[in-house]
C-alpha cells in the first residue's frame, strides 16, 4: 500500500465545507476512470500532491479490494464500496465542484455478522487476541486469556495505579512534578524536549501519557508511584519496566545487559535495571527495520486490559484521543493503543447513545512487520459495525 494511504494523510486543508454538487458522482469518477484529469482537483491540492500519486493510491485500492460498487454518506464523510471492502473517505468539494480535500482511511471488510468479524481477525498471521463485550456479555472471544505484548497500552495500568492513589487521598491531580532528565525517554510524546525543572501537574502528565502516549510523562509517573502499585495490577510484569529501561535493554550497545536480564531472576533483573539508568538509549532509527527484542515488553491478556479499562474509562483523559472510533457514533469513548514493530494493540470502551456499553480489545504480535493499515481497518470497521448493532 502506498505510504500516503498508510498514514491516512490529508490532501489539502479542510476548512468550512462548501455545498458539494453530486459528490457521489465525483467519487465514482475517481474509482472508475482510468486516467484522472487535473481539472477535477483544485490547483492548491495538486500543488501539494501530484495527480500521479492520487492515481497510484486509487489503483492500489482497486487492486486489493476490487472494482467500484457504490458509495454512501453525505457532507464530508463517505464510504466507498468496492467488491471486497468499504473505504472510509473524507472529501471536500470547492465552489466549482473540484476536489479541494481528500482523505482515504484504512479499508475494512464487508463482514455482516459477528462471526464474519471474528474470522477476519483470525485470518491475520502470527498471534491475535480479540475480546468484544457488550455490557457484561462476551460477543467475540479469540485467545482472550493469552498474554501478549501490548506496547503502550500498558499505560492504562499506570493510570489505574495513579487514580487509586488520588482516590485514597495520598495524591492530588493538582500536585506538581518537575521534569527531570533522569526520567526523560524517547518519543512518542513531547516532554523529552522540555527543560529540566518544568512543572507539570499529575493531571497533565496523565493526560499526555494517555492522549499522546508520551513516554517521558509515563516514566515520571512511574518514578513517583514506584513499581509496586503498578505491579499489583500487572503481576506477570515484574519488574515493571518504564519506557526508558525498555529502550535501553533493546539498545544493541547494551547487549550484554539484555542477555544478563534474560537469564536473571526477579531480584537480579531489578539490580540490572538500576545499572541501566546510566546506560545510553538507542537511536530512534533502530525500530525502523523490524521487531527488536520482543521479549522486552509489557504483557497483558485481552481480558486483563478490559478490566483495567473498566477501572479508568470514566477518567476525562481517557476520552481526549478517541483513536479509531468516530465520535459521532458514540456517546463516550475511552481509548488507548500501543505499538512497536511486531506489536499492535487497540483497546477501547465505548458507550452508545442507547446506554449499551461495548469493550473492544484487539492485540496482534508477530516476529515480522505488521500490516498496520489492515489491522486498523479491521478494528475501525468492527467499531462501526458495533455502533449499528441492534
Amino acid at each position: 500500500m502506498p505510504r500516503l494511504l498508510l498514514l491516512s494523510v490529508l490532501f489539502g486543508v479542510f476548512g468550512a465545507p462548501v455545498r458539494a454538487q453530486q459528490p457521489e458522482q465525483v467519487l465514482q469518477r475517481l474509482f472508475t476512470e482510468e486516467r484522472m484529469q487535473a481539472e477535477w482537483f483544485e490547483p492548491a491540492l495538486l500543488a501539494q500532491v501530484p495527480i500521479a500519486q492520487i492515481e497510484a493510491i486509487v489503483r492500489e485500492l482497486r487492486r486489493q479490494y476490487g472494482s467500484w460498487v457504490a458509495v454512501r454518506g453525505r457532507g464530508l464523510e463517505y464510504e466507498v464500496e468496492l467488491e471486497r471492502a468499504w473505504v472510509p473517505t473524507r472529501m471536500v468539494l470547492g465552489a466549482q465542484g473540484r476536489i479541494s480535500g481528500l482523505l482515504f482511511q484504512p479499508p475494512y471488510p464487508k463482514a455482516t455478522t459477528l462471526e464474519g468479524w471474528l474470522e477476519a481477525f483470525r485470518a491475520l498471521p502470527g498471534r491475535v487476541a480479540l475480546l468484544v463485550r457488550r455490557d457484561d456479555q462476551d460477543l467475540l472471544v479469540l485467545r482472550a486469556e493469552e498474554p501478549l505484548a501490548v506496547g503502550s497500552a500498558f499505560k492504562v495500568a499506570v493510570l489505574a495505579a495513579l487514580a487509586r492513589e488520588v482516590a485514597s487521598g495520598r495524591r492530588r491531580w493538582e500536585e506538581l512534578v518537575p521534569i527531570a532528565s533522569a526520567h526523560k525517554s524517547l518519543p512518542s510524546g513531547i516532554l523529552q524536549d522540555w527543560p529540566e525543572g518544568a512543572p507539570l501537574t499529575l493531571y497533565s502528565l496523565a493526560a499526555l501519557m494517555i492522549a499522546q502516549s508520551d513516554n517521558t510523562a509515563t516514566d515520571h509517573l512511574l518514578a513517583l508511584l514506584g513499581r509496586q502499585p503498578v505491579e499489583r495490577l500487572a503481576n506477570r510484569n515484574r519488574p515493571f519496566l518504564n519506557t526508558r529501561e525498555a529502550f535501553a535493554l533493546k539498545n544493541p550497545a547494551n547487549r550484554s545487559w539484555l542477555e544478563r536480564f534474560r537469564r536473571s531472576d526477579e531480584t537480579g533483573k531489578r539490580a540490572i535495571l538500576r545499572e541501566l539508568a546510566q546506560r545510553p538509549l538507542p537511536d530512534e532509527t533502530l525500530f525502523s527495520s523490524g521487531p527488536v527484542a520482543l521479549d522486552v515488553e509489557w504483557f497483558f491478556s485481552a481480558r486483563e486490559l478490559a478490566a483495567l479499562l473498566d477501572e479508568v474509562a470514566e477518567l476525562p483523559m481517557m476520552g481526549i484521543n478517541p483513536g479509531p472510533a468516530r465520535r459521532a457514533d458514540w456517546a463516550a469513548v475511552a481509548f488507548k493503543g500501543g505499538s512497536e514493530p511486531g506489536v499492535l494493540n487497540l483497546s477501547a470502551r465505548l458507550l452508545r447513545a442507547d446506554g449499551r456499553r461495548f469493550t473492544v480489545i484487539a492485540t496482534w504480535n508477530d516476529e515480522r512487520l505488521l500490516d498496520e493499515v489492515r489491522f486498523l481497518g479491521l478494528y475501525s470497521g468492527l467499531l462501526r459495525f458495533l455502533a449499528a448493532l441492534p
